[in-house]
């Protein structure tokens, strides 16, 4: 995208240029890499529990392609556990430096294990050791019981290769609905979305009114 476009919206010919969701989102991910001071790959992630209560919290994007969505998480997180309840979940991009921001609705499946074994690998040390030491979401009695556990880990695998934790791993949000959306003036906004019927159906496109 230029520096106008930026400025005053997407034009006829982008919204003509984008058959399908996923080229136009990695256009605007390369936007936002250029322009955020911080992580442009941060997104708002919303669940519900068991009660049908939403939840929402950031996390970072990690993969995106034409099969979905990529993030990382504890399984037996607050998060996790919504996540693989109901398989189904929500993201939000907002790149406030491009006043742009993209919606994300679809289904929940687990990554291949390669393939989370592949990223974990690529993780600092440290953040690998964390990922053992972390009960996320439960009760923590104080500071010094999350540094004893990562000395403890830290211990174990003082040498050699950090196995990934099997409570830990990757989810794929695979979108059937994914929406653009620009600031104009006058909150005259562009929107434009893409739905299907399934995971693995056609695109369709539509403008929305602002």
């Amino acid at each position: 995208m230029d520096n106008e476009n930026r400025e005053t919206g997407l034009t006829a010919g982008d919204f003509a240029e984008a058959n399908e969701p996923f080229g136009l989102f990695a256009d605007w991910m390369a936007d936002a890499e250029a322009s955020e001071v911080n992580d442009p790959n941060a997104m708002a992630l919303a669940t519900v529990d068991e009660d049908g209560l939403p939840n929402v919290r950031m996390v970072l994007l990690k993969a995106a392609d034409p099969r979905g969505f990529v993030f990382y998480t504890n399984f037996e997180s607050a998060k996790g556990r919504e996540l693989l309840g109901a398989k189904k979940a929500a993201l939000v991009f907002h790149w406030k430096s491009l006043r742009r921001q993209v919606r994300v609705r679809g289904i929940v499946e687990q990554v291949a294990e390669a393939e989370a074994d592949a990223y974990f690998d690529e993780r600092p040390r440290a953040s690998r050791i964390g990922a053992w030491a972390s009960q996320q979401s439960r009760p923590l009695e104080s500071r010094f019981a999350l540094e004893k556990a990562v000395a403890t880990y830290a211990a174990k695998y003082a040498v050699g290769h950090v196995p990934r934790p099997p409570h830990w791993s990757g989810f794929r949000i695979v979108p059937v609905e994914i929406e653009f959306w620009h600031d104009r003036p006058f909150r005259l906004h562009d929107r434009i979305v893409f739905r299907r019927d399934h995971a693995a159906g056609d695109w369709m496109r539509s403008r929305l009114y602002p």
